[in-house]
């Protein structure tokens, strides 16, 4: 996908203090960039995708957004690359 025509998509794996995934959730849901968000099993406890216009915007979104929610104890953010 690329920056100029599509925008930038991500991925961001989460890791949740126990008792506030759901609202953890709930407040990911919100956030306009979001276009899914799941609870998953494994290391992290949730994966949401992000659309964006850019990689700085999708940043914003993983660090200025999803980080600063009571509960989030740390993130990974896997940027889509076009490798074709």
């Amino acid at each position: 996908m690329s920056d100029a025509k599509k925008g930038a998509k991500a991925y961001v794996l989460i890791e949740g203090t126990a008792g506030r995934i759901h609202k953890i959730l709930d407040e990911i849901r919100s956030i306009p960039e979001v276009v899914s968000c799941d609870a998953v099993t494994g290391q992290y406890d949730i994966i949401a995708t992000i659309n964006a216009k850019d990689l700085n915007a999708v940043a914003q979104v993983s660090y200025a957004k999803i980080q600063m929610i009571e509960g989030v104890l740390r993130t990974i953010t896997c940027n889509v690359i076009d490798i074709l």
